[in-house]
């Protein structure tokens, strides 16, 4: 059973996050003020250093630990928000908490849609990861992301391996949106118990992301991708994550084309509850700091 502290967040967000995507003309005033300012890390100062440059035009953030010296791994981190919301403080100290473990983490900002499209995003994270792998050897790299970011992980991982570049040491995947479609009927399922997400308002920010390109290929959809060659991966979603039967699907592929896959179904819990602060998701934390150490 979910802890009480689930239960809580459940009623909050259904109350304040849902209804920003349950209808066609909330999700629309939402994609209308979406590129905003993402949230400067200034609260990771006092335990880290924290540099900022530009790549293609865009501010990436490299965070490292105070001290023990340069890493020698590193994660690659994409925010969630559909593609269309900033970085937040949960995905900051998140990032904060990897880098905690010896880990030099790359925060990338991607392009935001509308005025974005992930005919620039995938471009931009390709350089990104490129100039990390310089500095930093592959084996010793994780792919991260969360929600969108995490689809935007897989995809990118698959970018890599069709360029020939070095295949990164690991994946890690929360929730992530690997099929912009919304097509699998299972969804319908499950929206009634999802206390965050909503199918209108996720269909209404792919087609700015998808920027008039057909959804289903695979640098929108990473599952429907290439699966071939793609790195261990870990992956965890809640089951009452809209996401969930995209996800399930994603990981049999995965699987089939002869991948390690780690699947953490977390029984009641929400979208990106790594994130959040409730025991389910300090336990997923602690699994994914461990899983980094590791590298």
């Amino acid at each position: 059973m979910p802890s009480p502290s689930v239960r809580a967040l459940n009623l909050l967000l259904r109350a304040t996050r849902k209804p920003r995507m349950a209808t066609e003309r909330a999700a629309r005033a939402r994609l209308a003020g979406s590129e905003g300012v993402a949230i400067p890390p200034g609260l990771l100062l006092p335990g880290h250093v924290v540099r900022r440059r530009e790549v293609a035009g865009r501010s990436v953030y490299t965070v490292l630990p105070k001290r023990g010296g340069v890493p020698e791994r590193a994660v690659l981190y994409l925010h969630g928000g559909a593609y269309v919301g900033p970085i937040t403080p949960w995905h900051w100290w998140l990032v904060g908490r990897m880098a905690d473990q010896g880990t030099r983490v790359e925060v990338a900002l991607y392009g935001l849609a509308p005025e974005h499209t992930h005919r620039e995003a995938l471009p931009f994270l390709e350089r990104v990861y490129r100039e990390l792998i310089d500095a930093v050897p592959a084996r010793r790299v994780a792919l991260a992301g969360d929600s969108a970011g995490g689809g935007l992980a897989l995809a990118l991982a698959q970018r890599v391996i069709g360029a020939g570049l070095p295949t990164p040491g690991r994946s890690i995947l929360v929730s992530p949106w690997v099929d912009a479609t919304m097509t699998n009927p299972e969804i319908a399922e499950i929206e009634p118990r999802d206390p965050w997400l909503a199918s209108i308002g996720l269909r209404i920010s792919a087609e700015a992301w998808a920027g008039g390109d057909d959804p289903s290929v695979p640098e929108l959809s990473p599952l429907h991708g290439s699966m071939e060659g793609l790195p261990p991966t870990d992956v965890y979603v809640g089951t009452h994550d809209l996401f969930l039967p995209d996800v399930r699907l994603a990981c049999e592929r995965m699987r089939r084309a002869g991948v390690r896959v780690d699947l953490e179904e977390a029984e009641g819990l929400f979208h990106v509850y790594p994130l959040v602060p409730c025991p389910e998701g300090r336990r997923a934390r602690d699994r994914i700091l461990r899983r980094l150490r590791g590298l």
